[in-house]
């Protein structure tokens, strides 16, 4: 995106959208919820590359680890942008982003792996499903935060691996696989619902189109199905 087309997304999001100046607290929680997940993810890759098996697992959640980071780094360049202190804009979401990983602390490398795939996948996923409310540019920057650049390929390459090599981890990890669904869902509604700007992306505004009840319910059983499907590729039972 040139800095142009930026500057000219950030003077439209000052003046609120639809005559609305709520609209840029709104796009202000979405940006920093997901900084915050970002930096957190960077954290928790850096302590499960300690985890790590060998120097080729080391070395691929390193790289992982930086894309986290230069996600990060993207995410608060557009809160400045937009006259936002970064720091300022996380603060909410410190709680609930942290009583998520600190129930979820994997016991070893696998589990971290999973964790990193399945749970951070659901919170990625609620966060696409909010872009498709915002103004097309947001919705460009959170697409592109949120794309996969391998990291699937290689959680799911190294758990079948694993579980080709001993049979009976694919019974732990798929109740690890099924206690981090319930614990990111719960995040994801504390996220969703806590924050009024950020809930009025999803349920509208005056002058701004949301999802209704149904559309909401519909919404938490494409996150269950999605979730399902990782587990699959994972080779693991949902």
């Amino acid at each position: 995106m040139s800095d142009d087309v930026t500057a000219g997304a950030d003077d439209h999001l000052r003046g609120g959208t639809g005559g609305e100046p709520g609209y840029l607290a709104a796009v202000t929680d979405l940006l920093g919820a997901l900084a915050y997940g970002e930096l957190r993810a960077f954290s928790q890759l850096a302590k499960d590359a300690d985890l790590a098996p060998s120097l080729r697992h080391k070395s691929a959640i390193a790289v992982l680890a930086a894309h986290e980071l230069k996600n990060y780094s993207v995410l608060t360049e557009r809160l400045q942008g937009l006259g936002v202190a970064p720091e300022t804009a996380m603060e909410p979401f410190v709680p609930a982003i942290d009583a998520f990983h600190e129930r979820t602390t994997a016991s070893d490398f696998l589990e971290g792996l999973v964790k990193a795939y399945v749970g951070e996948g659901i919170a990625q996923d609620f966060y696409r499903e909010i872009s498709r409310y915002v103004d097309d540019d947001t919705r460009a920057l959170v697409v592109s935060v949120l794309e996969d650049t391998g990291q699937a390929d290689f959680a799911v390459t190294v758990v079948r691996e694993a579980i080709a090599a001993e049979p009976r981890l694919a019974g732990r990890l798929a109740l690890w696989g099924r206690r981090l669904v319930g614990e990111a869902i719960t995040q994801a509604q504390r996220v969703g619902v806590e924050r009024d700007a950020l809930a009025s992306i999803l349920v509208g505004a005056p002058g701004r189109a949301g999802a209704d009840l149904a559309e909401l319910g519909r919404m938490f059983a494409r996150l269950t199905d999605e979730h399902s499907r990782r587990m699959e590729r994972l080779g693991l039972s949902a």
